[in-house]
């Protein structure tokens, strides 16, 4: 019989696909905070966040530093950095490396070849801390030190030196009380 239910070919069966083993990739849409003049501090909280989000090993590295390294000394009397030797030390100096590249990323290019010899994330966090950091301390100096000056001058101080630079200004005859 033509046009019967038995000349339609059974439909496909679905494709069995061999599941995969990879966990699902996660990518941060997190930007990097650039440190500015002026804004270490605000600069500080945001890489402190962006660290312990995407990489929390980092930010403790960054923080509390990575432990000792293996060195020698050789026959000149020169210090040489010991290759990693465990899975623990391998992993200690990627995370070092990773520590020193996301903050070297950080900072603006003309200030990198300040830092880039640097081979310690901690030592390179105070040493941006030192270079862009105390802004709101040397304010206060200031303010302090503007402050002393300002309770130290009297009223009749100012008053001359209102009168000696109205002075300039009145007419002849004109006397200022």
């Amino acid at each position: 019989m033509a046009g019967s239910d038995d000349d339609i070919p059974p439909p496909p069966l679905p494709q069995t696909q061999t599941p995969t083993q990879q966990a699902p990739h996660t990518v941060s849409t997190i930007k990097l905070p650039i440190l500015k003049k002026g804004e270490y501090d605000i600069w500080a909280m945001k890489m402190e966040h962006y660290l312990a989000h995407t990489d929390y090993p980092i930010w403790e590295v960054i923080q509390r530093g990575n432990g000792p390294m293996s060195v020698s000394i050789d026959t000149n009397s020169v210090i040489k950095v010991l290759p990693p030797k465990t899975v623990e030390e391998i992993l200690a100096r990627e995370r070092e490396r990773k520590a020193r590249t996301t903050l070297l990323m950080a900072l603006p290019e003309h200030h990198l070849a300040k830092f880039h010899k640097m081979t310690d994330a901690k030592e390179m966090w105070e040493a941006i801390k030192s270079r862009f950091g105390g802004y709101d301390e040397s304010k206060k100096m200031q303010k302090y030190i503007l402050k002393q000056q300002f309770e130290g001058f009297t009223a009749s101080q100012l008053k001359m030196q209102i009168r000696s630079s109205l002075g300039l200004y009145l007419l002849p005859g004109l006397k200022f009380p």
